[in-house]
């Protein structure tokens, strides 16, 4: 069976950091690049970073970039999401998702599997 689990949200105060982690079935993780995006309460799920297959590439939403740093180890099977200096404004749910393509997207439409979702809310 097809799944992707998170894990790792939580709360945690302004400045603070959060390691998210999403464990994939094997099918959903050999060759495929492997995102994060999140979604704000009454906001449209937002790509926050991307890693290709090989994790030779990665990508970042501009509001994280230099913060958040994502990552993944292939023999578990599993894609990290390192989130330091959090910022109110990153409360969000936390999507994994699995890119049809070994190659990084930041288009929703491109990745066809999806975890639950993580909530992570940061207080001021």
């Amino acid at each position: 069976q097809v799944q992707l689990v998170e894990s790792g949200g939580g709360l945690v105060q302004s400045g603070g950091s959060l390691r998210l982690s999403c464990a994939a079935s094997r099918g959903t993780f050999s060759r495929r690049a492997m995102g994060w995006f999140r979604q704000a309460p009454g906001k449209e799920r937002e790509f926050v970073a991307a890693i290709s297959w090989s994790g030779g590439s990665t990508s970042y939403a501009n509001s994280v970039k230099g913060r958040f740093t994502i990552s993944r180890d292939n023999a578990k099977n599993t894609v990290y999401l390192q989130m330091n200096n959090l910022k109110p404004e990153d409360t969000a749910v936390y999507y994994c998702a699995a890119d049809r393509d070994s190659y990084i997207s930041v288009m929703a439409r491109d990745y066809d599997y999806w975890g639950q979702g993580t909530q992570v809310t940061v207080s001021s």
